[in-house]
């Protein structure tokens, strides 16, 4: 059966709305996982809009499935990583004004900057997962990298109506394909909800979902507990 990894960055923005300390996404998090999750992603950014230096140090401490750090390949994040040892690290791209992640790397046309990356972090013995488009020549590169994973970008298939969701989700499947067939393991992830990862799951190949935006979003109506009960039952069919 596939894992959840629950992204709790949303926990943090709505406690940076207002500066204090709450809702604390290192509590969020250990509900998440007494509720069932597998995992718990967290993006540390640049510019630290939600997620903080004090919350990674905490989680790192405190989580106890398994810790996904979501970060920019520059060489302040290889540091901090290098230096706290999540149990993984997913190298996403990012851009200061954007509102969440765009898309997936580039990583043939960085190929040499995210090798240089790669090199230091599994140097460290930490395992590398990209996020990339469902594009076979970047999943290729992926795996010339020697990257450890690949996490499909799918919010091209969660944003498209129509005859068009179809296509997106064509080329998802043919994505899991192609990272499977070149040994690497494949997650998922952006922008996937209660409704739209029925037909993802039913693709198969996908070890891990990282889903944080409509989790939290339920959980505002429903509460944490029952909203990743609800996904997990998902994941495994239900």
């Amino acid at each position: 059966m596939p894992r959840l990894g629950v992204n709790v960055d949303h926990v943090a923005t709505i406690r940076q709305a207002r500066g204090g300390v709450e809702p604390d996404p290192v509590t969020a998090a250990a509900l998440c996982e007494l509720a069932g999750a597998e995992g718990i992603t967290v993006h540390l950014r640049e510019d630290r809009r939600h997620i903080q230096d004090r919350d990674l140090k905490l989680l790192r401490q405190t989580v106890q499935t398994h810790l996904n750090l979501e970060m920019a390949a520059t060489e302040e994040m290889v540091g901090i990583a290098l230096e706290l040892r999540p149990d993984y690290v997913t190298l996403v791209p990012e851009k200061r004004q954007e509102l969440t992640t765009e898309g997936g790397l580039d990583v043939l046309g960085n190929f040499a900057g995210l090798g240089s990356s790669l090199e230091r972090l599994r140097h460290g013995g930490i395992p590398v997962s990209l996020f990339v488009d469902p594009d076979p020549a970047q999943i290729e590169a992926s795996a010339r990298l020697k990257a450890d994973a690949i996490e499909i970008h799918t919010g091209c298939y969660c944003s498209a109506r129509g005859a068009q969701q179809q296509v997106e989700l064509a080329k998802i499947a043919a994505a899991i394909e192609c990272g499977r067939g070149l040994g690497l393991a494949v997650h998922a992830g952006h922008g996937l909800n209660y409704v739209n990862i029925r037909p993802v799951v039913q693709l198969g190949g996908i070890e891990e979902y990282n889903i944080g935006h409509s989790i939290i979003s339920r959980a505002v109506m429903v509460g944490l507990d029952r909203a990743v009960r609800e996904m997990v039952s998902l994941l495994q069919g239900g």
